[in-house]
């Protein structure tokens, strides 16, 4: 079993993610978080790329949804993949492949606005 958060703090604009899973060093490929960008996690059967790439694509601007578009789309294992992102402004993006197992998903709970 894995279970993944990413967060963002209303008041300071903090992120983190955190992980549990009962796969070793799972901490080497699946947290990533930048201050003042954003956070995502990526589980299942991780790409090892989405962690650099959206970091940079969230630096870039591109909001939450259109970063997990961007990097799901091209990846031929995609189906076989789940990722959870968050943005400066609160948004959130998720992607769970349809090749995950039997439960799996996403619940994401949008901040209040300040």
């Amino acid at each position: 079993m894995t279970w993944s958060i990413i967060a963002r703090d209303a008041t300071s604009g903090a992120f983190g993610v955190a992980i549990a899973t009962r796969f070793f060093a799972a901490g080497a490929l699946c947290p990533h978080a930048r201050s003042g960008v954003g956070a995502l996690s990526t589980q299942a059967l991780v790409n090892p790329y989405y962690g650099a790439q959206g970091l940079e694509l969230l630096r870039a601007g591109v909001a939450a949804p259109e970063v997990v578009k961007r990097l799901t789309a091209p990846d031929e294992g995609r189906e076989q993949r789940q990722l959870h992102v968050i943005d400066i402004e609160g948004r959130i993006g998720q992607h769970t492949g349809t090749a995950c197992i039997e439960w799996c998903g996403a619940l994401g709970v949008p901040l209040p606005s300040a």
